[in-house]
């Protein structure tokens, strides 16, 4: 009997370690179902520069350079190399730290001892551009604490350490808040959070800035990989459905299979119960099964996308049943919503809905007949050739013109029109990504390409290091960088900006939807056209546009797929590839 209880002692505690990350022993009684793996990782990061001081005077703030040292985050009793801040009663100690891009967590502060043994009170404000670590919480500018606390006043330990914050951030201020007060700092260290992988896919060309581009692109969302899959670490970190198509286009770019899609997508469709839409949202449902229909074409895991077939038929039966008559849609019960931008326009919206739901239905046939359902994928068919009698006019709304062309609703060049007049103008961060999708399907890879530098690059050019929630190119006329106070008679890029739920410094600055250059040029310069699912037929057709080369590579279930593109003197472009067994190439030139 006791070699049995052993026995059975010993399969637990193997269960308990392989599910719970090697809990001590201690643990061996605790419920599993209470023990929750984080799927992020912790590195600490010193600023790379100090921004700004409250003063030059040594005796209010006094070797504040000893905080761009490394640190290891331990306290001890050397007294030595500390950073100092004093207040008087008149002369208040404050420091803005720069930690050199775009992160997601806290920050760490170790400290020495303090007068009296007592804890220090200081104000911590963190801040995507250098204009919100200094401001205040306030209606002026528009700065919160929604979502993730970045403004909030705290005490400091005796000789210890703290760790604090969870939010997106670049710069942090930190001030001494009493008179007569003093705090000995060793180190103030950014605690950075993310998911620790490799970036699988990769491109290079021969300009630098579309190079740069797509790695910005592809960082932006892999901060935005937590837990699940967020839209914004500062604001909006939560699973938004639409929000998520540009980024899970990225991730299958760039990371290959990763379980914070899957993850997202369920949680999404559990906390939606039909006829509800997702995140209340008329369109967001749509989006729900144009990724399943990406994500299925890429991984291949018809395991996975038979889980969701119960909700998806009902799903696009909903759809169907919401055109009228006329073949127009008539879709209600949701916020009838495409992007923020084009959110008052009333017509466009109808005219992008019109042609969302043909993709989605078009999708939706697609799924259904590799779930062997004939009948709903009939009813998809149908449903798309009604919608197709019915164009509305998108206007001027490169939105709707966009989604039009990409449904098949609209003559690719006639789109192509509406995406081209006056540039960039009248473009967003999130549909952006559909814009540049139509005008591949038009043939203008060149205008599109251009479009890449014209509306991606100014931001770089601001100092961003990661992709916005919005952009407009009107923005740019006097405005200061992101990583300097403003100086005097220049526009806060940050904090003047913006509009409906992000205006002033309420804007992310890491938003994942705004990803969409990276997927563009790794489908369409790089060349990479999935053609099966799974990837097990890839179709290598770059665009070079004005670029002498493009290589990279990109990953699939059965491995790595590395591509170069060169153009040939005559012009041609001459396509090598290396790939896994198992995945047929097809080369078109």
């Amino acid at each position: 009997m006791n070699k049995l209880k052993t026995i059975i002692t010993l399969l637990a505690a193997i269960v308990f370690k392989s599910a719970s990350a090697q809990l001590p022993p201690v643990f061996a009684g605790a419920h599993l179902k209470d023990v929750q793996k984080e799927e992020t990782v912790r590195r600490y990061l010193s600023p790379v520069r100090i921004l700004w001081q409250s003063t030059k005077d040594a005796a209010s703030i006094n070797n504040a350079e000893r905080l761009l040292k490394p640190g290891d985050g331990q306290a001890n009793l050397s007294g030595k190399d500390l950073c100092i801040l004093r207040n008087s009663n008149k002369v208040k100690a404050g420091i803005l730290l720069d930690f050199g891009r775009e992160l997601h967590g806290g920050l760490q502060l170790v400290t020495d001892q303090s007068r009296g043994g007592k804890p220090v009170r200081v104000r911590i404000r963190f801040g995507e551009s250098a204009s919100e670590a200094m401001s205040n919480i306030d209606t002026v500018k528009g700065a919160t604490n929604d979502h993730a606390m970045r403004d909030f006043e705290i005490a400091l330990p005796w000789l210890g350490k703290l760790e604090v914050g969870n939010t997106g951030f670049r710069f942090v201020r930190i001030d001494l808040l009493d008179d007569n007060a003093e705090l000995k700092l060793k180190e103030a260290r950014a605690i950075f959070v993310f998911r620790d992988i490799p970036y699988l896919g990769s491109f290079k060309s021969s300009d630098t800035l579309l190079n740069k581009i797509w790695m910005t692109g592809a960082y932006t969302v892999h901060l935005n990989m937590q837990d699940y899959l967020w839209d914004g670490i500062k604001r909006d970190r939560l699973v938004w459905v639409g929000d998520m198509h540009p980024e899970t286009s990225t991730i299958a770019a760039v990371f290959g299979n990763s379980n914070v899609v899957p993850k997202s997508l369920d949680l999404a469709r559990d906390i939606t119960p039909l006829p509800e839409y997702m995140n209340g949202m008329i369109s967001y449902s749509m989006w729900w099964v144009l990724i399943h229909h990406d994500w299925y074409m890429h991984n291949g895991n018809l395991n996975y996308l038979k889980q969701q077939q119960t909700y998806l038929i009902a799903l696009l039966n909903q759809y169907i049943k919401q055109i009228d008559a006329n073949n127009s849609e008539d879709l209600k019960n949701g916020q009838r919503f495409l992007d923020w931008p084009s959110s008052t326009d009333a017509k466009a919206i109808h005219a992008g809905l019109q042609g969302m739901l043909a993709m989605t239905l078009t999708a939706g046939a697609d799924l259904a007949t590799v779930l062997h359902d004939p009948v709903t994928a009939a009813k998809c068919k149908a449903a798309v050739a009604r919608l197709k009698k019915n164009v509305p006019d998108p206007g001027k709304s490169k939105q709707a013109a966009a989604l039009l062309s990409l449904s098949g609703l609209m003559p690719p060049a006639r789109a192509n029109a509406v995406l081209s007049d006056r540039g960039v103008h009248n473009y967003s961060t999130f549909f952006g990504y559909y814009m540049l999708l139509a005008k591949a399907k038009a043939g203008d890879y060149k205008g599109a390409i251009d479009a890449i530098r014209d509306y991606w690059g100014p931001m770089l050019t601001l100092g961003a290091t990661t992709f916005w929630e919005d952009f407009d190119i009107d923005w740019l006329s006097n405005a200061s960088r992101i990583d300097e106070l403003v100086p005097d008679g220049k526009k806060d890029i940050h904090g003047d900006y913006g509009a409906f739920c992000y205006k002033g410094f309420r804007h992310s600055l890491s938003h994942g939807w705004a990803s969409g250059p990276t997927p563009w040029l790794t489908q369409y310069v790089l060349g990479v056209n999935v053609m099966a699912p799974g990837c097990k037929v890839l179709k290598i057709e770059p665009h070079l546009g004005d670029l002498k080369f493009v290589e990279g590579t990109f990953p699939t279930p059965l491995g790595i797929v590395k591509i170069k593109n060169t153009r040939l003197a005559s012009g041609k472009v001459n396509i090598a590839v290396q790939a896994p067994k198992g995945i047929a190439i097809i080369k078109v030139n």
